[in-house]
């Protein structure tokens, strides 16, 4: 008798799936580095906004697997405080789950890759800063 497949009874991960992935990832990251995060808000939305993409100038919504929105560290302080909105990082479960599909990557993998990356716009970090934090992640 065969052994049944693991993924056979299993579904597409859910958005609160996605923010549980996005949750451990960012505990997984170096503890200086979540210190400078304080205030920045995590979400997980099936696609970016159609505002979004106007303004990116993109022609899909699966074009799109993260983005940080807000007054990055690097602007910090060039602009008035009053009635500023939260920094936000947002992670595109849709576009995520199709970039996936078609790469030999793990989701978790993938999930930490974007944040990291959306992260470090907010600090304004090379790819080899990010590259460097999103190693540390991986250790045991």
């Amino acid at each position: 008798m065969s052994t049944p497949n693991p993924w056979r009874d299993r579904q597409a991960p859910s958005l609160e799936d996605m923010e549980a992935l996005a949750a451990e990832a960012f505990t997984r990251l170096p503890e200086a580095f979540r210190r400078l995060c304080q205030g920045v808000v995590i979400r997980v939305e099936d696609f970016p906004t159609e505002e979004v993409l106007e303004a990116m100038g993109l022609e899909s919504e699966f074009d799109l697997l993260g983005l940080f929105q807000g007054i990055g560290r690097a602007q910090d302080g060039a602009v008035a405080q009053t009635g500023q909105m939260p920094n936000m990082v947002f992670l595109y479960r849709r576009p995520m789950l199709d970039y996936w599909a078609e790469h030999e990557e793990t989701l978790g993998g993938l999930v930490t890759h974007v944040l990291v990356h959306e992260i470090g716009h907010h600090f304004g970090l090379s790819d080899d800063d990010m590259d460097r934090i999103e190693a540390m992640a991986d250790m045991p």
